[in-house]
């Protein structure tokens, strides 16, 4: 993604069901900017996952999930590398297990499955990019990535899916917030 395009990028599509026959958030939002927006999976199986996912999705270091791997391209050119971990409780014998694209996304499925995403938390760091990221994002070492880890928890408060976001250098990310009260009582 070139730098210098006015391109605001919200989390929600991405967090949200998609409705029968709606493209998928990615490819929406690059078409919506004129570019082309792709998905490569890379890897589906299970794993033992990183620490910090492991305590993400509440499991001991030693359980296994499930890891879908997906290069985001855009215009044919990878920009991202996303990781997507699922406790193998919800994944096994679903699509999240499967090796191939899930119609209507990661969100539509786990909706499906009774786990819609109700509450998610978003960290974002900066660190130098691994070997193998800069060899799959085509980067020259070293160079920094943005990296954004979203927890995402189903109505009942279970992390049911911790994605890993790492992107390419000159991302711009802008949060924007609608804060709404249901509660009449509230000020």
């Amino acid at each position: 993604m070139h730098s210098s395009e006015a391109w605001i990028s919200v989390s929600t599509p991405y967090v949200k069901p998609r409705k029968p026959g709606e493209p998928e958030a990615w490819a929406q939002e690059a078409a919506d900017h004129g570019h082309v927006g792709t998905q490569q999976l890379l890897h589906v199986g299970e794993v033992q996952p990183p620490p910090q996912v492991a305590a993400a999705l509440c499991g001991a270091p030693a359980d296994p999930v499930a890891l879908r791997r997906r290069l985001v391209l855009l215009d044919g050119q990878p920009v991202e590398l996303v990781d997507s971990y699922y406790p193998t409780a919800i994944a096994r014998g679903t699509r999240l297990a499967d090796p191939r694209k899930i119609p209507g996304g990661a969100p539509t499925l786990l909706t499906t499955l009774g786990h819609g995403l109700h509450h998610v938390d978003e960290d974002v760091s900066v660190r130098l990019a691994s070997a193998e990221e800069s060899e799959i994002l085509a980067l020259q070492e070293p160079t920094p990535v943005l990296v954004l880890a979203r927890t995402s928890s189903s109505r009942d408060g279970r992390p049911v899916e911790v994605s890993v976001m790492t992107m390419l250098p000159g991302r711009h990310l802008r949060y924007q917030l609608t804060i709404g009260h249901d509660d009449a009582t509230t000020p």
